[in-house]
């Protein structure tokens, strides 16, 4: 209690600090643990990378991948971690978008990188430029830099989704500070290629286990490992708190394979219904973040105004430069691009009343957009519309009271738009989301087909809604929870330093052995055997 109080009384670095010491002691006394209880080595190695992840602390990934590793380890799997140890000019979380000369904190990370991989193998690699792609690099404009390509590698379109990310923007501005980090990032990521593939001339894994798969540096990591023939593992966050998504495919894409004739339960449905019952109030986080700190009802107000039309139709936004969107962008260029489309139709339908809603996330502090629909809709005077509402990020009334009383909703690729489908509501959907892998919802074959679609529906009386999009909306939505969403929660907790990083609990080194934990079991089975990354619940 005496530490306790005096602890409180330290300024909150010097807490932070003592905080953190006392959190990677935890963890370097497994890692000693773990190597020694570790299993004679009987498969062949497994590579794991994840520098994009975190800098100082542990994000839920980088402890998923740990995690993962003292497991295979305890099971006589050898690991050697992949680790950068100043091996960027420019790394994706150590860019300062406002300063992009600033260099990375190199040293605070590497000293992290010290207490996590404690006792392991490990390949720390450091940044050495390679002169003759500096040369090519430097008369190229934005155009030519995006489309590089040195020795086979298509380093430029590599590189572009961390960009976009980083700048918090899709449209890239053609300015000395764009192709200045662009270079960085291109010299960077043909440096993690040169060194990653001579870790893998020397291990020889079997597999590669990778945060992300589409930053820049495990993007380039899994693009050596591929053209070798070297199977590649992928994790993100899933959707329950503390929970993981593994797959051989892309991660942010969220791939899974649900078999045609799984029907839920009635003990399945009633969990699903308990888990729709929060969501639909707000209550839910993702990556340790909560979108909503609140939700309001729509108001009196607004009922008035929206009566004074024949119909509502909700349209819900992304953010722009998250990694989904590189793989929505399959019937449009860009978000952006429907959404000019979208305001199209409300003009030539005065009759209907659109509501553009901004994603919550637009607006997180550190995180927010540079390239926001509200810049959208100013640009394009949204405002003197009188049949369009536009909602900012930070406006937080209920999306499913709106969704429950419109005629139809349109999404890019919003999760709200499976919601949507799960309170029976029709969905155009015009961006390639998670939930297209099954038909839950409308999804367009192209431009023309969006726009006769739309016009069809908006003059419709009624819309009829296969039944077979509740159906698979249920069947995914479940199968994204409690299949494919690996619980880490007996093993990780909040760290109380940082919000969204986590510690790890006050466990023993067996449990962290296969066999004691179901997650970890499946992670190992699928890494080394290719079985399906779900849970049998």
């Amino acid at each position: 209690m005496a530490l306790s109080n005096s602890l409180t009384r330290l300024p909150r670095a010097l807490q932070r600090r003592w905080k953190r010491r006392q959190v990677n002691g935890h963890i370097a006394e497994l890692a000693e643990q773990v190597a020694r209880h570790a299993a004679a080595p009987h498969t062949e190695p497994v590579v794991v990378f994840n520098a994009s992840t975190r800098l100082e602390g542990m994000s839920l990934n980088a402890a998923f991948s740990l995690l993962t590793a003292w497991s295979l380890r305890l099971g006589g799997t050898p690991v050697t971690h992949f680790v950068c140890q100043s091996g960027m000019s420019r790394c994706v979380l150590g860019t300062d978008r406002t300063r992009p000369g600033l260099e990375p904190p190199c040293r605070a990370c590497s000293r992290q990188s010290g207490s996590l991989y404690r006792a392991a193998d490990v390949h720390p690699f450091p940044f050495i430029a390679d002169p003759q792609v500096e040369g090519r690099l430097q008369a190229l404009d934005l155009d030519g830099l995006a489309a590089f390509e040195h020795e086979d590698v298509p380093l430029g379109p590599l590189v572009l989704p961390s960009l976009r990310w980083v700048l918090r923007r899709h449209h890239l501005d053609d300015d000395e500070a764009t192709r200045f980090l662009l270079r960085q990032y291109i010299l960077s990521a043909w440096n993690v290629r040169r060194n990653f593939e001579q870790v893998l001339d020397q291990v020889r894994p079997q597999a590669v286990v990778l945060f992300n798969g589409l930053f820049f540096p495990e993007a380039t990591a899994r693009q050596a490992a591929e053209k070798r023939g070297i199977r590649v593992v992928n994790h993100e966050v899933g959707l329950r708190p503390y929970s993981a998504f593994f797959t051989e495919g892309d991660a942010t894409a969220y791939p899974i394979h649900i078999p045609e004739d799984f029907e839920l339960s009635a003990a399945q449905n009633a969990r699903l219904d308990a888990y729709l019952e929060q969501r639909f109030q707000g209550n839910f986080s993702m990556a340790g973040i909560r979108f909503w700190p609140e939700m309001k009802s729509l108001g009196a107000d607004f009922w008035q105004t929206a009566g004074q039309f024949r119909q509502v139709v909700p349209v819900f936004t992304n953010v722009i430069f998250d990694t989904s969107q590189t793989f929505a962008n399959v019937i449009f260029s860009d978000m952006f691009a429907w959404l000019d489309e979208v305001l199209a139709l409300a003009r030539r339908h005065p009759d209907t009343y659109f509501v553009i809603r901004a994603h919550p996330d637009e607006a997180r502090p550190g995180k927010a957009s540079q390239e926001s629909v509200a810049g959208w809709a100013r640009s394009r005077q949204v405002a003197s519309l009188p049949n369009v509402l536009f909602v900012d990020a930070n406006q937080y009334f209920s999306s499913y009271e709106l969704i429950a009383r419109s005629k139809f909703v349109m999404v890019y690729n919003s999760t709200i738009g499976l919601e949507a489908s799960l309170m029976k509501v029709p969905v155009l959907c015009a961006g390639k989301a998670r939930f297209t892998q099954l038909p839950t919802v409308f999804f367009p074959a192209g431009v023309e087909d969006f726009r006769r679609q739309a016009e069809d529906w908006l003059g419709a009386n009624e819309i009829h809604t296969p039944a077979e999009f509740y159906r698979n909306a249920r069947r995914f939505l479940y199968y994204q929870l409690f299949r494919s969403s690996l619980p880490f929660g007996d093993l990780i907790e909040e760290d109380d330093i940082w919000r969204g990083f986590v510690k790890v609990k006050e466990i023993a080194w067996e449990d962290v052995k296969a066999e004691n934990s179901p997650t970890l079991q499946t992670i190992v089975n699928g890494i080394l055997h290719g079985t399906p990354f779900e849970l049998e619940v």
